[in-house]
């Protein structure tokens, strides 16, 4: 069974599995200081949940912006958490802060 979520530990993992990927990425950043930690626990469950949502259709790779910070400074991202639709290795869209799955599935909506 594939992995519901990636979680590359490093650039170059992150960058192997934008390679391998037929389908658009859903790079989902991460943090670790103390005002981005609830607000990433609260999006894994929405993420995960899309990742089971859009099995097939979409790679989700979960990016802890200090583990990935070449990723982090080539997307443009300055917090946690962030997000950035993949097409081909080229962003496609751009989102920060909580979502609902809703707003995540809009985010996504015509890109899959």
């Amino acid at each position: 069974m594939a992995k519901r979520v990636h979680r590359p530990r490093e650039d170059a993992e992150f960058n192997f599995i934008l390679g391998m990927s037929a389908v658009p990425v859903l790079a989902y950043f991460t943090g670790t200081w103390p005002k981005a930690i609830e607000p990433c626990r609260v999006m894994d469950l929405v993420v995960r949940d899309i990742a089971d949502d859009c099995t097939g259709r979409l790679t989700v790779v979960r990016t802890d912006i200090t583990r990935c910070p070449a990723a982090t400074e080539r997307y443009g991202i300055t917090g946690a958490p962030s997000y950035v639709l993949l097409k081909r290795g080229e962003a496609v869209a751009h989102g920060t802060g909580p979502m609902t799955i809703a707003e995540v599935r809009k985010f996504l909506d015509g890109h899959l």
